[in-house]
């Protein structure tokens, strides 16, 4: 646990390095934020045009898809400003930084996390936060403390299962030449189809997205929870599986991690 801690309060000092040096261009940071949050309201027009046109979707109308949509956007931000500098892992075991990971006495994957914050996601989390206040008054959400709760855990799983994936397809970097490809696909399954209700997909593809690729406990079960669509005891634990997930992903990057060559051999 004490490992644990300081390597916590290691990463938080990076990371406040990282954002001095990057408000030292403060223009380009402000410019990197808006064009999270315009790229992710564009992304939220395109729903809104299509509520317009068919006002239902499974049953859901334009407040609890947009609740849906911001759950999954705050989820997103959340899992992707830290880990975002790990985007990068291609980049640092190519030209060799990665080595100089291994030779401090730091766990490298917080060195490499904390290389830079993810800027544009800051944008990305404006405009979930701003949706999901919104909505949740549109959609007429009766809060009280276990809603509460259970929605602020909700966020934080979802965010951690986006980021289990996200770590586990970037440790496969340690010993493959490259995985962005893979990577953005992922990405674009999460958010592609994470924003809108899994029964317009049906079938198969509802259950591959639900037990295969979890994009559904991002977002839609806890979404279902909370605007009372669903009441199954297990939708509870929901938030659970995000971070049995990540256990799993650092496992996937220790193993990786063990089978590391350096670029110098």
């Amino acid at each position: 646990m004490a490992e644990v801690l300081r390597a916590l309060r290691l990463y938080v000092l990076l990371q406040r390095a990282s954002a001095r040096g990057a408000m030292q261009y403060r223009l380009n940071t402000v410019i990197g934020i808006l064009s999270g949050a315009l790229w992710q309201g564009t992304g939220f027009a395109f729903v809104w045009v299509v509520m317009h046109t068919f006002p239902s979707l499974a049953g859901w109308g334009l407040a609890e898809i947009a609740f849906l949509y911001g759950l999954r956007l705050t989820a997103h931000a959340l899992a992707m400003i830290p880990l975002m500098s790990v985007n990068d892992i291609q980049w640092v075991v190519r030209n060799g930084e990665f080595d100089r990971f291994l030779l401090r006495p730091l766990n490298p994957l917080v060195q490499l996390m904390g290389n830079r914050m993810g800027i544009a996601q800051l944008g990305d989390l404006v405009v979930g936060v701003t949706l999901l206040a919104v909505a949740s008054r549109s959609a007429q959400v009766e809060w009280h403390a276990w809603l509460i709760a259970f929605c602020f855990l909700a966020i934080i799983g979802g965010a951690l299962i986006e980021a289990a994936f996200f770590l586990a397809f970037c440790s496969l970097s340690l010993r493959m030449i490259d995985t962005f490809a893979l990577r953005v696909f992922v990405d674009d399954i999460f958010s592609k189809f994470g924003s809108y209700p899994m029964k317009i997909f049906g079938g198969t593809v509802e259950w591959l997205l639900t037990f295969v690729l979890p994009v559904a406990f991002v977002a839609y079960v806890p979404a279902s929870v909370v605007l009372g669509r669903l009441d199954d005891p297990w939708a509870s634990a929901a938030p659970l599986l995000g971070v049995v997930l990540v256990w799993l992903a650092y496992l996937i990057w220790r193993r990786q991690l063990d089978h590391y060559q350096s670029v110098g051999h």
